[in-house]
């Protein structure tokens, strides 16, 4: 194993690891090791029997599903590190991969790990997985396909043990399931430990020559309730909220906003000519809402002079309040049903190439506003079927019935903006994730859609941090990307913490090209949109090549 890709991402629902999982062994040209918590969900593998479940899972708060790797029933839930190992696994001389070898492997990453920690565990004959006396504190369930591998274990470090009364443990009625919390005491080492720990171990035993890492930001710390408190008496005009994410993410000198000290390569000049003042009055006329005038984007007079803009569906209020964006985040307001029409009409009117249909979060909504993109979609084609539909989706809270009606929709691009890098998730957009999106842009790709992404720079990530993020989108299968500079849209907003030169956007843009991306868009003034006709035409010639 040359490099490991390890990615530590929180709490992450089943089914979106799963697909995450997937997308990585389709498209990874690295070995991954995703490491996680999920919520209480129970598991049944491919020798698992009904009767092992022994109450009805809602019933206990969790979820049950059915899933392709080997073994019986077993639990996952807050509490228990979940490692998801998706690795080449070497062939021998014959061809064939020597699974129970990596099975004890695995093993022993864990009983190794367990040893730091001062407790003695074992394997048992006859059974996977890892044990204390007659205890087991670690289960492992793998699958194997074109010589690569998914699922893989789960160590309960504190999690509810009474979750896995409901059920027989992996089959096994005479023996017990224990904790490091139970074993440990007060003693016993936070989850965090227990990452850098397993990290350590699985590198060495696998032979990883390096190791990329990233890691969602983890629970506060007297060092980030420090750096919390210098930015409260530096002052600063952003919300305490978001300075405390900021803080707690280590994002340093968050009171020290560069906004005001705008570079010359920032800044761009008011071209109000015939063109964007005929479009602004046919947007105006026909009622329609554009993300460019609702998110400020700096490149709208170039845009809507070259009669191209970025319509916005659902309305103009969103359900979500991320750090960096400006759209209005007050209740929403009804659906309009009619909206699609006038999309429609305003498209043909103006004879467009390429149209980019985006939206507020809609959350309050059953499906999150499918259906009126699937909509949207279906009058276009109706009046402007030679325009090309690029769709700029929220995450649908991950809901697998709303992407699925969207993508039914065969839009000609499918865009999801990851918008940060790992750590500074949550500061950003608290109400999204990172795993998830990147399994929407997966389930995306394995839906033969051609997928696009974004990445905002200047909120404190560093150069590693979006390689380390332009990889993972690459590997799930993204096609286009773009990056830009974050602009502050007001004083209540995240701070710019630094100006990224156009010299850094040219090595992103040729970094991406070296990762396989079809089209990079990078650039100080680029937005998601930003030559999105362009970029598309290119990735169709650059993936028809390919």
């Amino acid at each position: 194993m040359d490099s490991l890709q390890v990615r530590w991402l929180g709490r992450v629902g089943y089914h979106e690891a799963d697909q995450l999982q997937r997308s990585l062994h389709e498209h990874a040209r690295n070995d991954y090791l995703l490491l996680l918590e999920h919520p209480h969900v129970y598991t049944m593998g491919s020798a698992a029997k009904p009767e092992h479940v022994l109450v009805e899972p809602r019933a206990v708060g969790a979820e049950l599903v059915h899933a392709d790797r080997g073994g019986d029933v077993t639990y996952h839930g807050p509490g228990q590190l979940v490692g998801y190992p998706i690795i080449e696994l070497r062939a021998s001389q014959a061809g064939q991969r020597d699974v129970v070898a990596y099975v004890r492997k695995i093993e022993q990453v864990l009983i190794e790990t367990l040893a730091d920690f001062g407790v003695v565990a074992h394997r048992s004959d006859g059974f996977t997985g890892v044990w204390v006396g007659e205890e087991k504190i670690a289960a492992i369930g793998v699958r194997v396909a074109r010589g690569k591998t998914r699922h893989g274990f789960a160590l309960n470090v504190d999690p509810d043990l009474a979750m896995f009364d409901h059920i027989v443990p992996c089959g096994i009625r005479d023996r017990g399931v224990t904790s490091l919390a139970r074993l440990l005491g007060s003693t016993a080492p936070t989850m965090q430990a227990v990452v850098d720990c397993v990290v350590a171990h699985f590198a060495r035993n696998f032979d990883a020559e390096t190791i990329t890492r990233s890691d969602i930001t983890w629970r506060s710390t007297p060092d980030d309730l420090s750096a919390f408190s210098r930015a409260l008496l530096n002052g600063t005009s952003a919300p305490v909220r978001l300075i405390g994410r900021l803080a707690q993410a280590g994002v340093d000198g968050v009171a020290d906003d560069v906004s005001a000290q705008r570079p010359e390569w920032m800044r761009v000049k008011a071209k109000m000519g015939p063109e964007f003042l005929d479009l602004k009055k046919r947007v105006r006329e026909s009622g329609l809402n554009t993300v460019c005038e609702e998110a400020g984007c700096p490149n709208i007079y170039e845009c809507w002079s070259q009669g191209t803009a970025t319509f916005m569906i659902l309305g103009e209020r969103c359900t979500r309040a991320c750090g960096f964006c400006l759209v209005d985040t007050r209740h929403p307001e009804p659906v309009d049903h009619d909206e699609p029409r006038r999309i429609a009409e305003t498209v043909a009117a103006m004879q467009l190439e390429h149209v980019v249909i985006t939206c507020v979060a809609r959350d309050d909504l059953d499906d999150g506003g499918s259906s009126v993109f699937a909509e949207t979609v279906a009058a276009i084609r109706a009046s402007a079927p030679n325009t090309r539909i690029e769709l700029l989706i929220s995450d649908c809270a991950g809901k697998v019935f709303s992407l699925e009606a969207i993508f039914a929709a065969r839009p000609d691009v499918l865009n999801h903006n990851l918008e940060t890098v790992a750590r500074l998730q949550r500061a950003a957009r608290p109400s999204a994730g990172y795993a998830r999106s990147l399994a929407v842009l997966g389930r995306a790709k394995r839906a033969g859609l051609t997928t696009k992404s974004g990445i905002i720079v200047g909120m404190g990530e560093t150069n590693e941090e979006v390689r380390e993020a332009l990889t993972d989108l690459r590997s799930v299968g993204v096609d286009i990307v773009t990056i830009g500079q974050y602009l502050r849209p007001t004083a209540h907003h995240l701070p710019v913490v630094r100006w990224w030169t156009p010299e850094e956007f040219a090595a992103l843009r040729a970094f991406g090209r070296e990762l396989g991306f079809a089209h990079v868009e990078s650039g100080p003034l680029v937005r998601s949109s930003y030559h999105a006709r362009v970029g598309a035409e290119l990735a169709d010639l650059s993936l028809k090549k390919g």
